[in-house]
């Protein structure tokens, strides 16, 4: 009998469902003798050993459906070493249920912490096969993560709608996109999109490099500017501040976001008239699109190669449009930024796209 756990951690986002699928069929394809244990949103249905049997049957017809059939949850890697409110040893209550289960693989799909915490795992002995999830694009050893492409659609038509208000109105338009460490959504929503202006975490910007954008914008007759800003977009001021500083000052900031302040300081230095779009947990949200689909099936394939073949330990990535295994050692704690001098980047800016940090 080969029993097999599963878990989605982290933040939601299209195409986990499918690479589930992907795994099932893959496995129960080769093998008929197979138990699936689909552990209740995510680590905290490991540590309190909440989950439900499932068959192949329930795999089936959920291609298409956003969101996970398993629930999610955030339980942050930091915290893992320490007891929760009842004095429970999170990691010692993972490998209970576990080995109390016979598992002979855990299957965890998620991003950055989630992969940590598949490491711990994998360094305590247990079984592990890991799927790499997440809308920012920002795990490291792989060229996509499924969730990315379908969250760069939403931002991108949410960008497209707002040209022909912002145009209609001689407006300067804020769209924020999700990000908060790494810019690939926005950088990549914001090229499909056409915004004027895009503002990566990777690229601090400058308030008078914006100024002079919308100005030279003005005077070229175009009637509005469009700003594709990343959550985690920030000024050159605050780059310069230590990390601890600026954390305190986000903390006390009295703006709801970026969008906010960037919106009063471009009002002050332009004369303009700035409106906000924040698509939030849409870009999040919905049927994956199809390229999502295909990347989620092959990625869910390869798993069920590895799980087959007991080779365990190991991220499934895609590298060069290929399907390979990196270790979860050297995945675990790496972040893939945006190269501020990547190829992308330059094109963007040969197109006349500003960065906000040339004055």
């Amino acid at each position: 009998m080969l029993r097999i756990g599963m878990l989605t951690s982290g933040g939601d986002c299209q195409a986990l469902n499918a690479a589930m699928r992907g795994v099932v069929k893959g496995i129960c394809n080769k093998r008929k003798d197979v138990e699936i244990y689909g552990f209740k949103d995510g680590y905290k249905g490991l540590i309190y050993s909440d989950f439900n049997m499932l068959t192949s049957k329930d795999f089936s017809g959920i291609l298409t459906q956003g969101g996970t059939i398993l629930g999610t949850s955030r339980q942050p890697f930091k915290l893992m070493r320490v007891p929760d409110k009842d004095g429970i040893d999170k990691v010692e209550a993972m490998k209970h249920t576990y080995h109390k289960l016979h598992l002979d693989c855990l299957v965890i799909l998620g991003g950055n912490g989630t992969h940590k915490t598949a490491n711990l795992l994998r360094e305590e002995g247990l079984n592990v096969v890991t799927l790499p999830k997440t809308i920012d694009n920002d795990l490291w050893g792989t060229d996509m993560t499924f969730g990315f492409q379908s969250a760069v659609d939403i931002a991108t038509d949410t960008i497209d709608r707002i040209h022909t208000t912002a145009t209609s109105h001689s407006r300067v338009f804020i769209i924020e996109v999700m990000g908060h460490k790494v810019g690939h959504v926005t950088l990549h929503a914001g090229i499909a999109g056409g915004a004027d202006i895009i503002l990566l975490p990777e690229i601090p910007y400058d308030i008078k490099a914006i100024k002079n954008v919308i100005d030279k914008r003005t005077q070229a007759g175009k009637r509005f500017t469009i700003l594709a800003v990343a959550e985690g977009a920030i000024s050159k001021e605050d780059a310069k501040l230590k990390r601890k500083e600026y954390k305190e000052k986000l903390a006390n900031r009295k703006y709801p976001s970026i969008a906010y302040e960037l919106a009063e300081q471009i009002e002050k230095e332009t004369d303009k008239e700035v409106r906000i779009t924040v698509p939030g947990h849409t870009q999040r949200g919905g049927t994956p699109c199809a390229y999502d689909r295909v990347f989620a099936t092959r990625v869910g394939a390869k798993a069920a190669e590895l799980i087959l073949n007991e080779e365990y330990g190991y991220m499934v990535a895609m590298r060069n449009g290929e399907t390979v295994k990196v270790p979860l050692e050297e995945v675990a704690g790496k972040l893939k930024y945006v190269d501020p001098n990547c190829g992308l980047i330059q094109e963007a800016r040969t197109i006349g796209i500003s960065f906000g940090d040339e004055v």
